[in-house]
Protein backbone atom coordinates (compact mmCIF):
# COMPACT_ATOMS: atom_id res chain seq x y z
CA UNK A 1 0.00 0.00 0.00
CA UNK A 2 1.51 3.32 -0.97
CA UNK A 3 0.91 6.36 0.66
CA UNK A 4 -0.95 9.35 -1.30
CA UNK A 5 0.06 12.76 -1.30
CA UNK A 6 -2.08 15.19 -0.21
CA UNK A 7 -2.35 16.85 -3.47
CA UNK A 8 -3.20 13.37 -4.88
CA UNK A 9 -6.52 13.02 -1.53
CA UNK A 10 -7.68 16.28 -2.70
CA UNK A 11 -7.14 14.90 -6.37
CA UNK A 12 -9.26 11.70 -5.44
CA UNK A 13 -11.93 14.03 -4.05
CA UNK A 14 -12.29 16.32 -6.51
CA UNK A 15 -12.54 13.19 -9.14
CA UNK A 16 -15.29 11.25 -7.21
CA UNK A 17 -17.54 14.65 -7.33
CA UNK A 18 -16.50 14.86 -11.14
CA UNK A 19 -17.03 11.54 -11.97
CA UNK A 20 -20.22 11.65 -10.06
CA UNK A 21 -21.52 14.50 -11.72
CA UNK A 22 -20.98 12.48 -15.27
CA UNK A 23 -22.81 9.77 -14.17
CA UNK A 24 -25.78 12.05 -14.57
CA UNK A 25 -24.85 12.69 -18.30
CA UNK A 26 -27.06 9.76 -19.72
CA UNK A 27 -30.23 11.39 -17.96
CA UNK A 28 -30.10 15.10 -19.89
CA UNK A 29 -30.61 13.59 -23.42
CA UNK A 30 -30.55 16.11 -25.95
CA UNK A 31 -34.03 17.19 -27.10
CA UNK A 32 -35.44 15.22 -30.17
CA UNK A 33 -33.74 17.75 -33.48
CA UNK A 34 -32.10 19.73 -30.91
CA UNK A 35 -28.66 20.13 -30.60
CA UNK A 36 -26.44 18.28 -28.59
CA UNK A 37 -24.09 15.43 -28.20
CA UNK A 38 -25.52 11.89 -29.23
CA UNK A 39 -27.04 9.73 -26.64
CA UNK A 40 -23.85 7.29 -27.01
CA UNK A 41 -21.58 9.91 -25.79
CA UNK A 42 -23.62 10.45 -23.04
CA UNK A 43 -23.75 6.96 -22.16
CA UNK A 44 -20.00 6.32 -22.80
CA UNK A 45 -19.16 10.04 -20.28
CA UNK A 46 -22.39 8.49 -17.97
CA UNK A 47 -20.00 4.63 -18.03
CA UNK A 48 -16.80 6.98 -17.53
CA UNK A 49 -17.81 8.59 -14.92
CA UNK A 50 -18.57 5.68 -12.60
CA UNK A 51 -15.51 4.15 -13.85
CA UNK A 52 -13.81 7.74 -12.04
CA UNK A 53 -16.00 7.64 -8.79
CA UNK A 54 -15.05 3.73 -8.48
CA UNK A 55 -11.69 4.29 -9.02
CA UNK A 56 -11.25 7.12 -6.65
CA UNK A 57 -12.63 5.29 -4.09
CA UNK A 58 -10.68 2.52 -4.28
CA UNK A 59 -7.65 4.82 -4.20
CA UNK A 60 -9.12 6.26 -1.80
CA UNK A 61 -8.83 3.26 0.67
CA UNK A 62 -6.19 1.02 -0.92
CA UNK A 63 -3.43 3.90 -1.97
CA UNK A 64 -3.14 2.32 -5.09
CA UNK A 65 -1.38 4.19 -7.86
CA UNK A 66 -2.79 2.26 -10.64
CA UNK A 67 -6.17 3.08 -9.41
CA UNK A 68 -5.28 6.56 -9.28
CA UNK A 69 -4.17 6.70 -13.07
CA UNK A 70 -7.48 4.83 -13.83
CA UNK A 71 -9.67 7.67 -12.33
CA UNK A 72 -7.27 10.28 -14.68
CA UNK A 73 -7.58 8.24 -17.74
CA UNK A 74 -11.36 8.03 -17.28
CA UNK A 75 -11.52 11.76 -16.58
CA UNK A 76 -9.09 12.84 -19.55
CA UNK A 77 -11.64 10.65 -21.89
CA UNK A 78 -14.35 12.12 -20.68
CA UNK A 79 -12.78 15.52 -21.18
CA UNK A 80 -12.00 14.34 -25.08
CA UNK A 81 -15.38 13.63 -25.67
CA UNK A 82 -16.16 17.02 -24.97
CA UNK A 83 -14.20 18.71 -27.34
CA UNK A 84 -15.94 18.63 -30.80
CA UNK A 85 -17.97 21.02 -28.82
CA UNK A 86 -15.40 23.48 -29.90
CA UNK A 87 -16.04 22.93 -33.60
CA UNK A 88 -19.53 22.64 -34.37
CA UNK A 89 -22.03 25.42 -34.15
CA UNK A 90 -23.26 25.89 -30.24
CA UNK A 91 -24.03 28.98 -28.38
CA UNK A 92 -21.55 30.51 -26.41
CA UNK A 93 -22.39 29.29 -23.08
CA UNK A 94 -21.85 25.71 -24.31
CA UNK A 95 -18.54 26.49 -25.38
CA UNK A 96 -17.74 28.18 -21.83
CA UNK A 97 -18.97 24.90 -20.20
CA UNK A 98 -16.67 22.94 -22.00
CA UNK A 99 -13.71 24.92 -21.71
CA UNK A 100 -14.20 25.47 -18.08
CA UNK A 101 -14.74 21.36 -17.25
CA UNK A 102 -11.89 20.93 -19.39
CA UNK A 103 -9.40 23.21 -17.59
CA UNK A 104 -11.20 21.60 -14.24
CA UNK A 105 -10.11 18.02 -15.71
CA UNK A 106 -6.66 19.21 -16.43
CA UNK A 107 -6.17 20.53 -13.11
CA UNK A 108 -7.50 17.44 -11.30
CA UNK A 109 -5.54 15.13 -13.43
CA UNK A 110 -2.44 17.33 -12.04
CA UNK A 111 -3.37 16.75 -8.40
CA UNK A 112 -3.83 13.20 -8.72
CA UNK A 113 -0.49 12.52 -11.02
CA UNK A 114 1.42 14.76 -8.51
CA UNK A 115 4.67 12.84 -6.92
CA UNK A 116 4.34 12.18 -3.40
CA UNK A 117 7.07 14.56 -1.52
CA UNK A 118 9.95 12.88 -0.65
CA UNK A 119 12.21 14.23 2.44
CA UNK A 120 15.68 15.33 0.83
CA UNK A 121 18.79 13.15 2.15
CA UNK A 122 22.12 15.32 2.59
CA UNK A 123 25.26 13.72 1.75
CA UNK A 124 28.10 15.54 3.55
CA UNK A 125 31.61 15.12 1.24
CA UNK A 126 34.12 13.54 2.46
CA UNK A 127 36.69 15.43 4.13
CA UNK A 128 40.21 14.53 2.52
Amino acid sequence: MDELSTRQKVGLVLAGIYGAVNILSVATPAPAGGEGPPMVVLVVDSVLGVVALVAAIVAWRTGSRATVRVAAGALVIIALTALPAFFVDVPAWVKLLVAVSTMVTIAIVVLLLSPARRAATFEPEAVR
